[in-house]
This record gives structure tokens, C-alpha cells and sequence, in this order.
């Protein structure tokens, strides 16, 4: 038998020191790593929408409305949405459909039918009538500018009408907040790596 001496011990090879073994992430961490990016983002594009349409407002004047009734249905059904944009008076045509403010009543939406001059050059008077009607409306309107419709979606007034109760946005705020504190949550080690992986991949 060969005795151990000194000499021998530091001629020996020193094994590496293994590596630290770990679980993989699991299925459903992975699935709820996912589904949190698809709301950031979904969130995300529900903001740059809306910064959209903020700047939009102010400087082309597009706004939207809501048709609670179906007076131009079957072009656009009650429950639709429609992407409107204010004009002067003097760029009407017959055929347009048009928003009109009316001084202590809801605004109308119809199609414009016919378009004579005003009191002033600024000035059309103009009739009009549902898609949805036998006749034109009861009475003209003398205008300077309306709102007119660019086009229209179907069914999500009630979502746009919605989100406008307190407590939706507050619900809404509430989970952004909680999307937002989830995303940048300091994680460990083998979770960011196994993240970063996933987006390289």
C-alpha cells in the first residue's frame, strides 16, 4: 500500500465544485409569467390608445360618440361607437352623416339629406334623417360646424359607457397598480435568467 504524503496530495487533481442544482421553473410559474406579459402589454396598448386619442382631441378635433338608439341602424346599430371629427359648415355634402349639438338636448346623428345656405357664408342650413326613418327630420338645422362620423364600431358602447363608472376605474387602477408592482418585483436569480432566456429565445 503506498502511503499518502504531502507530495501526492498536491499532485492530485482537484475536482471543480459542482454546480448548484436547481428546480427548472415550473409549468405553472412559467404560465403565470407569461400571462402577466400579455396583460403588460395589453395594458401598454390600452395606454398608448388612449394617449392617442387625447392628442387626437386637440389637435384634429376627433372625439367619439355612442348611438344608444337605432335610428341609423342598419349603418350603424344601436350600441355602436362611432369616431367623429369636427368640420365647418361650409365642407357638409349630402350623403355625410353628421352629429349636430342641439342648445338643452342631446345631440342628433343622422344623414344629411340636403344642404342650403345660411344666415351667413359660415352658416348651412341643413336637413336630415335616420337611415332607419321613413322621413326627415321634423325640423332643419342652421349650423357652423358638426361633428362628422368617420367610422363606427359595433357593440362596445356599453364597454366605453362602463369604463366611465367610479368604480370600474377604480378597479382598473387598482389592477395596474398590482400589474405594475408584479412586473418589476425583484425576483430571484434563476428566475430572471430563465425570464431572459424565454425573451432570447
Amino acid at each position: 500500500m503506498t502511503p499518502i504524503t504531502r507530495r501526492r496530495v498536491r499532485e492530485q487533481p482537484v475536482a471543480p465544485p459542482e454546480e448548484e442544482t436547481g428546480s427548472a421553473p415550473s409549468s405553472r410559474s412559467r404560465a403565470g409569467s407569461a400571462i402577466g406579459d400579455v396583460l403588460l402589454w395589453l395594458a401598454a396598448a390600452a395606454g398608448a390608445v388612449c394617449i392617442v386619442l387625447v392628442v387626437l382631441a386637440f389637435t384634429a378635433q376627433i372625439t367619439l360618440i355612442m348611438f344608444r338608439t337605432g335610428s341609423m341602424s342598419p349603418t350603424i346599430p344601436a350600441g355602436s361607437v362611432a369616431v367623429v371629427q369636427r368640420i365647418p359648415a361650409s365642407e357638409i355634402e349630402v350623403g355625410d352623416i353628421v352629429t349636430v349639438d342641439r342648445d338643452g338636448e342631446l345631440p342628433v346623428t343622422h344623414r344629411v339629406t340636403s344642404v342650403a345656405p345660411g344666415t351667413s357664408d359660415g352658416q348651412r342650413t341643413i336637413t336630415m334623417r335616420g337611415d332607419a326613418n321613413a322621413a326627415d327630420d321634423p325640423t332643419p338645422y342652421s349650423v357652423a360646424s358638426v361633428r362628422v362620423v368617420l367610422f363606427s364600431v359595433p357593440g362596445i358602447a356599453a364597454v366605453i359607457a362602463g369604463m366611465g363608472d367610479p368604480l370600474v376605474l377604480a378597479g382598473l387602477t387598482v389592477a395596474a397598480a398590482l400589474l405594475v408592482v408584479w412586473a418589476f418585483w425583484p425576483r430571484s436569480p434563476r428566475a430572471r435568467e430563465a425570464r431572459e432566456d424565454r425573451g432570447s429565445s
